[in-house]
């Protein structure tokens, strides 16, 4: 039993227990009642996100409100507590103006209604949704709960899908969600088909947790998607995205754990014209079931570089790290110019770059003393390459567009004429303005060392910068200040790019 002690001069309401008192002032709090008890006031503490902290039983508790000791039922109290407390009754509940408290009794009325979307609908516990479903508007719904362990919406039956649109062509816009489970784990059954109203709608979700679900679902051309604090735990929580998302989707702070051992699905799943125009960001702790992937996309569903960024994730099997195990992301790998995954345990990671290296000589014709003519080779190979590609004529392309700022390393073994003065310089072309320009500030100025036997050659070696933007491409030319003997790069000359 409970004494609670409302004093309207002070403003201060005083719960007392035993021998401890607690003392809240009117801002601290939010009291309603339930037509499904009229004995029961509840009592919630605004500061630790809408936990109950109290529920006054009239039948059992002493209450005290400027002396006045006896109430009929809750709603004679909230009515007394109202003008002391700032309270607006909605829905008949004592809620606050905007929302709806759903419960097991009203549930087939609330959720299984039509939804009003100017509304938040707040879950008052652990909710079986049975076969009911929740219908979406194309204006959307905002779901919340006290916390992921006490606000939930269930469902074991099968062939079940418990958020849906009431049609493709009328679709469904913003859902957002915080502090609740969900768990449908019905045969065949999922947490959502939702198709996007107007395409430019938000799919986003804050210390949500997916409990044994069977499946997640498929999410049709919505905007963006967040994730924040989620959670999935056992089951089959594959979400499949179908369509154009024009503003990406992030999925951060979030766990996976215990899912069901025979899962082959992944965590995230490629759909019908699959298209992610901006980000897809994850700094996930997943571990996978033997079988199953972290996510199936291709290249093909990026069609900007540098968009599908894996950061700082924590990936194991059963438990296990493996940084080469192909079918986390069977369909794309960290040098794939859609990916930029850096900072990874149990994941490869992106290095943007590559070598040039010279693998068959050939000279590098000079017809006028003191003109620098491209370096040329018989072949060139490129090694390593990300996000660039390597052009015949020696030439690194860049095809991404971040980072933008490189560093080069370069060691050239230039055979020509003894004792004449050579010089290396690396040129840039610019694929915006369609210009070529002298990167001055790499030139270089060695002489052909006079060596026993026939190799007459001088060696450069250095590390320089440069910035490149997409298509931009950097490369080499060489000059004889001595004359017009020809130069050839020997075997093994390279220069590499790399992030500075």
């Amino acid at each position: 039993m409970a004494s609670y002690v409302i004093n309207n001069k002070t403003n201060s309401f005083l719960i007392k227990e035993g021998n401890n008192s607690n003392p809240y002032s009117r801002n601290d709090l939010r009291i309603t009642f339930s037509s499904d008890n009229n004995q029961i006031l509840k009592i919630y503490d605004k500061s630790i996100n809408k936990y109950i902290i109290h529920e006054i039983d009239l039948n059992t508790d002493s209450v005290d409100v400027d002396g006045i000791t006896v109430f009929a039922d809750a709603q004679a109290l909230y009515d007394v507590l109202e003008p002391i407390f700032f309270l607006i009754k909605s829905s008949g509940n004592g809620s606050l103006a905007n929302e709806i408290i759903v419960n097991q009794s009203n549930v087939a009325t609330t959720l299984g209604g039509v939804i009003d979307s100017t509304k938040e609908y707040f879950l008052d516990g652990v909710i079986d949704m049975g076969t009911t479903q929740i219908t979406v508007p194309p204006n959307g719904m905002t779901i919340k709960g006290y916390s992921f362990d006490l606000s939930g919406l269930t469902s074991s039956e099968n062939n079940y899908t418990m958020f849906v649109s009431e049609s493709i062509p009328i679709g469904s816009g913003n859902l957002l969600g915080n502090d609740y489970f969900i768990s449908v784990s019905g045969t065949n059954s999922k947490v959502y088909e939702l198709y996007d109203a107007t395409g430019f709608n938000a799919f986003e979700f804050t210390r949500v947790n997916y409990i044994d679900c069977t499946n997640l679902g498929d999410i049709f051309d919505y905007r963006q998607g967040l994730e924040l604090g989620t959670g999935r735990f056992g089951g089959n929580p594959c979400l499949t995205l179908h369509g154009l998302w024009r503003g990406g989707y992030r999925i951060t702070t979030s766990i996976v754990r215990s899912l069901d051992s025979a899962m082959v699905l992944p965590i995230f799943k490629e759909g019908a014209l699959f298209q992610m125009n901006s980000r897809f960001l994850s700094d996930i702790n997943c571990d996978l079931p033997p079988l199953a992937s972290l996510l199936d996309f291709k290249p093909i569903n990026f069609p900007n570089p540098s968009t599908l960024q894996l950061q700082g994730c924590e990936i194991t099997r059963n438990g296990v790290y493996n940084a080469e195990d192909t079918n986390i992301t069977p369909n794309i790998s960290s040098s794939d110019l859609p990916c930029n995954w850096k900072r990874n345990n149990g994941l490869p990671s992106t290095f943007v770059g590559g070598t040039a290296l010279i693998v068959l000589e050939d000279a590098t014709i000079i017809n006028t003393q003191g003109q620098y003519e491209l370096l040329n080779a018989s072949a060139w190979l490129g090694n390593d390459l990300q996000h660039f590609e390597m052009t015949p004529d020696g030439k690194l392309k860049h095809l991404g567009n971040n980072p933008r700022e490189f560093e080069i390393t370069y060691s050239l073994n230039l055979d020509s004429q003894q004792n004449n003065e050579l010089y290396i310089k690396f040129y840039k072309y610019d694929a915006s303005t369609t210009t070529e320009s002298a990167l001055d500030y790499t030139v270089q100025v060695r002489q052909v060392n006079n060596l026993v036997g026939g190799r007459d050659v001088a060696f450069f070696v250095g590390n320089v910068g440069a910035t490149l933007d997409q298509n931009d491409e950097i490369y080499i030319k060489v000059m004889n200040n001595s004359g017009t003997s020809n130069i050839i790069g020997e075997g093994g000359t390279y220069f590499r790019l790399q992030e500075r």
